[in-house]
């Protein structure tokens, strides 16, 4: 695992004081060019790496370097030990040995009182998550079929930057060589994934920005729900956007997107919630009715 294997690069330096990424490789059983990305990684943390040509070249750390946890503050150090322990759940590997030995490190008590698991049940789904994550941390070009929210069938090579977990769903943001620009692609509508052989270097962190604030630009949509539908009331909103009437209903204030998930999601309610506000949904929601009622032809 990579944060376990920067660990260990540090401890080595600290050792060792020089060594190769040769050296390096063959130990983790990686390319040179993972151990390059590493070394990159660690530099660009503040540890004080450098590289040294020559014949008693290599890598090496600066002799008055040491690891002090006492430059982390408790909440920091809690906080490394809380994302160790949430780091597996959206994979397959098994980083326990890791969560203790950085919990000895902190001489903080290991108690596995958080788990999250954000995967699906089989192995497939668990394949896709973890070969986008490997080309993801090797900087390697995807190529895949990818089905949009209509359905069209569309070939696309892309530059994977981050998976990304929201609303229930896991996403893939990646640089689009069609597209020319950084895309949201949904995980479940990924097809026939290919790693290739092609690296690219580019970090997309500006069109990132771009990318999420169009994301997070959220609209105000007010239900009415019936009272027999409580129980989810309750279970999905929070307390401070539930009004309850004197009728026994309830006013609910939805802040999101305004995209096809969120009509998909009013209409798990049936007859049961109605928009009130704002007009342009409503009028949106009453339209894909009228589509539904001709379907059926009512």
């Amino acid at each position: 695992m990579q944060i376990d294997r920067l660990f260990q690069i540090i401890y080595i330096l600290l050792e060792k004081k020089t060594v190769t990424a040769k050296m390096l490789s063959e130990q983790f059983e990686v390319s040179q060019r993972t151990i390059y990305r590493d070394i990159d990684i660690l530099s660009q943390c503040g540890i004080p790496l450098y590289s040294a040509r020559g014949r008693n070249g290599g890598i090496k750390i600066l002799e008055n370097f040491v690891l002090n946890k006492s430059a982390m503050t408790e909440q920091e150090q809690y906080h490394i030990l809380i994302a160790l322990q949430s780091l597996p759940k959206g994979g397959t590997e098994n980083i326990k040995e890791t969560l203790k030995k950085y919990s000895n490190f902190f001489q903080k008590s290991y108690q596995n009182y958080i788990q999250v698991d954000f995967s699906e049940w089989g192995k497939q789904k668990e394949t896709l998550f973890d070969t986008l994550k490997k080309a993801i941390f090797d900087k390697r070009v995807i190529s895949f079929v990818y089905y949009n929210s209509e359905g069209e069938k569309t070939q696309r090579k892309a530059e994977p930057y981050q998976l990304w977990f929201k609303s229930r769903n896991w996403y893939l943001k990646a640089y689009c060589q069609e597209k020319k620009h950084l895309r949201i692609f949904k995980l479940n509508r990924i097809k026939n994934l290919v790693v290739t052989e092609e690296f690219f270097d580019k970090i997309w962190e500006e069109q990132e920005n771009e990318v999420n604030n169009k994301l997070y630009q959220d609209i105000t949509i007010v239900l009415e729900i019936d009272s027999s539908m409580a129980y989810r009331v309750y279970d999905e909103f929070e307390i401070e956007q539930i009004y309850k009437k004197q009728n026994g209903d309830f006013t609910v204030m939805l802040y999101c997107p305004e995209n096809n998930w969120i009509y998909d999601y009013i209409l798990s309610w049936g007859e049961y919630a109605i928009i009130k506000e704002p007009l342009f949904v409503k009028e949106k929601m009453e339209q894909k009715i009228k589509n539904m009622i001709k379907k059926y032809n009512i």
